[in-house]
């Protein structure tokens, strides 16, 4: 059984102040796997207390110190990566061979492509008589989401230690293992008392807390452009610097020259990755009107072929949704589509057949689907695909754009200059041609209402750092 019933402040374990316990339930089986403490204010108050005491040391750490210290945890996270991947499979139901390739993974990956950016960071930097200093924000709240943790936990706490910055970190209440191991990993590498802080909670509790909280500097938050609203109303009052990463309804628009059956094969096992659970996923295709019905036969193929099943079953591509409310809303949703008139092509309502316990929902593909319906505009976050037809790329553009959100966007062409023609008319932050895989090292954020500021690389690092013009030092 997990425990994640105390908080890490000053470089101890210490009790919460939380007076009730909860469950951290296993999706796969909906049974608790451990016990979590929702911590409360006054813990807050404590860690940016530590945080800010820690502040001033390290803060001035140099260049060389950081890289250090980053480097041994990339060490220490090595001997714990297995043990990462399976608590990241045990509380969000991902399947085992994912949770350790990609999703502890990507943790590593942060953290090595931080060390890359910190490398190459120009601290100070002349402009005419002008000293540029390039300085830690400060005391950063950082607050992740359970659909990806341990990938948004590194890809803010690494640019946040690199900068010199203290932190406050508030993780998933639903997905809290993962963090308290990458807890006794940033202890056994050697991070000062202080510097980092961990308190798990809610949002109603800790996460407004933090957000409203004068000690700290900045707020770094990732999960739903609801929650993100709160926590920008919360920090506007002490005029703290808020980064957000929100949601997302991507569209995928397949060219009437790309190759179909790979394009559409393509989108159609993007989109159900981690079980549809990703703010950039393809949740929306857009194809040619003359080639419609093909692609959803495609898609539809896809989706009648990929199996959502026990975690650890090899033959298992996706697993559960996080939760029971997950679950609950996008059934509601599923059943929306089809009220509105959207043809259910391959899955629909239900668990899949023989998963009677468990949080699974069936890869589901929509057909004659339009842009003004309920599974075009909200987030569904789960394996569903809504195919909508487009009889000029003109019109492809314009169903692409019309959208509050703006976080990533796909194209597939014939050729990269005809994707790349389509992406830059695509008002996102990120745009994938022609299959192309995510890129660790490139900012990763979003226009509209999916977001502000930029993860990951050297752009994650900025959003860590002031600056500074000291005139006449020159």
């Amino acid at each position: 059984m997990y425990d994640c019933t105390r908080n890490y402040i000053t470089g101890e374990w210490v009790e919460s102040s939380a007076t009730s316990l909860h469950d951290i339930i296993n999706p796969a089986t909906e049974e608790s796997i451990g016990k979590i403490a929702f911590g409360t204010a006054e813990d807050v108050d404590r860690a940016v207390a530590a945080a800010r005491d820690a502040f001033e040391e390290f803060s001035q750490w140099s260049l060389a110190q950081r890289i250090e210290l980053l480097e041994n945890i990339v060490a220490a996270y090595k001997t714990r990566w297995t043990e990462i991947g399976d608590a990241i499979s045990a509380e969000m139901g991902a399947p085992l061979p994912f949770a350790q390739r990609s999703q502890a993974g990507s943790g590593l990956g942060h953290f090595k492509a931080t060390i890359a950016a910190l490398k190459e960071l120009e601290a100070e930097e002349q402009l005419g008589s002008t000293t540029l200093i390039r300085e830690p924000i400060g005391v950063c709240g950082l607050i992740t989401p359970w659909n990806w943790p341990m990938n948004q936990i590194a890809c803010k706490v690494a640019p946040a230690l690199a900068a010199g910055c203290t932190m406050v970190l508030k993780p998933s209440e639903i997905a809290p293992v993962d963090a308290t191991i990458f807890t006794e990993v940033l202890e056994a590498a050697g991070v000062p008392a202080g510097v980092f802080n961990l308190v798990h909670g809610d949002g109603p509790e800790v996460g407004a807390a933090m957000s409203a909280h004068p000690g700290i500097d900045m707020m770094s938050f990732t999960g739903s452009t609801r929650a993100g609203v709160l926590v920008a109303k919360a920090a506007a009052d002490s005029v703290k610097r808020v980064a957000q990463e929100l949601g997302g309804k991507s569209a995928n628009i397949i060219l009437p020259d790309a190759p179909l059956q790979e394009a559409i094969s393509n989108g159609a096992h993007s989109m159900f990755h981690n079980s549809g659970q990703s703010c950039n996923a393809p949740s929306r295709m857009l194809v040619p009107r003359d080639r419609y019905e093909e692609a959803v036969s495609i898609a539809a193929e896809v989706a009648e072929q990929t199996i959502a099943g026990d975690p650890q079953d090899e033959s298992t591509h996706i697993g559960p949704v996080i939760s029971q409310a997950q679950y609950d809303k996008i059934q509601g949703l599923i059943e929306k589509g089809i009220e509105e008139g959207a043809r259910v092509a391959a899955g629909g309502p239900g668990k899949p057949e023989g998963q009677d316990r468990g949080y699974y929902v069936k890869p589901t593909v929509f057909a004659d689907v339009n842009n003004d319906m309920t599974i075009a505009r909200e987030e569904i976050f789960g394996p569903v695909l809504c195919i909508i037809p487009y009889s000029s790329v003109d019109e492809a553009v314009a169903i692409a754009n019309d959208t509050e959100y703006g976080l990533s966007g796909y194209v597939y062409g014939a050729t990269t200059d005809d994707a790349m023609a389509v992406a830059r008319r695509l008002r996102t932050g990120m745009v994938h041609l022609n299959g192309a895989a995510t890129d660790i090292m490139a900012p990763f954020g979003g226009y509209k209402q999916s977001g502000n500021g930029r993860e990951w690389g050297a752009f994650g690092l900025e959003d860590f750092l002031e600056v500074k013009a000291v005139m006449g030092a020159a």
